[in-house]
Parts: C-alpha cells; sequence; structure tokens
C-alpha cells in the first residue's frame, strides 16, 4: 500500500485536471464555442475523466491509510464530498447544453470545491 501523501497528491492531481477540462469547457461554450467545433474535444473528455478516476482512487486511498473500514457506512461529510464528486462528473457538459451557465458555473467550481475542503477538514457530522 503507497503512503498517505501518495493519495494525496493523486487527489490534489485529479482536481488539477478536472478544472483545466470543466473550466475550459466553460470558457469555450461562454465564447460561443460548441461540442461540434471544438478541436480539443477528446482530450479535454480524456482529462475530465483522468481527473474523475485520480480524485476517486486518491480519496479512497486516504480513507484507507487513515483507518476507515471497508464495509462501514460512510459519514455525512464523506457523502457531501462523493455528491459534489458526481456533480461534477455530470456538470462537464452543462456549459454546452446551457451556455448562458457557463459563466456562472466558473463561479460555482470553487464554491463546491470550498464546500468539499470545509467537509474533509472539519468533518461537520
Amino acid at each position: 500500500m503507497f503512503p498517505h501523501q501518495f493519495y494525496e497528491i493523486l487527489h490534489v492531481l485529479g482536481i488539477a485536471l478536472l478544472f483545466s477540462a470543466i473550466g475550459g469547457v466553460a470558457v469555450h461554450a461562454a465564447n460561443g464555442g460548441t461540442k461540434a467545433n471544438s478541436n480539443t474535444r477528446a482530450l479535454v473528455s480524456a482529462v475530465h475523466g483522468i481527473g474523475m478516476l485520480l480524485i476517486l482512487v486518491g480519496g479512497f486511498g486516504m480513507l484507507a491509510r487513515i483507518g476507515f473500514a471497508h464495509g462501514t457506512n460512510f459519514p455525512g461529510w464523506l457523502w457531501v464530498k462523493l455528491i459534489i464528486w458526481l456533480a461534477f462528473g455530470g456538470l462537464a457538459l452543462l456549459p454546452y447544453r446551457k451556455p448562458a451557465l457557463a459563466k456562472p458555473f466558473l463561479l460555482l467550481m470553487p464554491v463546491l470545491a470550498g464546500i468539499a475542503v470545509y467537509m474533509v477538514l472539519y468533518k461537520p457530522f
């Protein structure tokens, strides 16, 4: 098994990839771009998928390293983080479907990230 810091690095790298991909889609859509006229659609999709995978592997790796037992119920803070992770997975296409939301979406991303960080640092429930 790898050390806790290895999983932290994977997790943060995944977040950086995810934000790069979603931010790129949002900026492209905000400037009037569509999926059809995107020259980097395949690359952005791959970066998004790899980022999502690294976030998941890194997150669950960290849980294993802190002694979270397999088969136990998830605490509330972890459910919030999983919901945010799922939201980022599904929200990647939102700017293309609703271009008017592309700019507000760029503001929503850091808010969701802040909530996720708050959950892991303070574990309020």
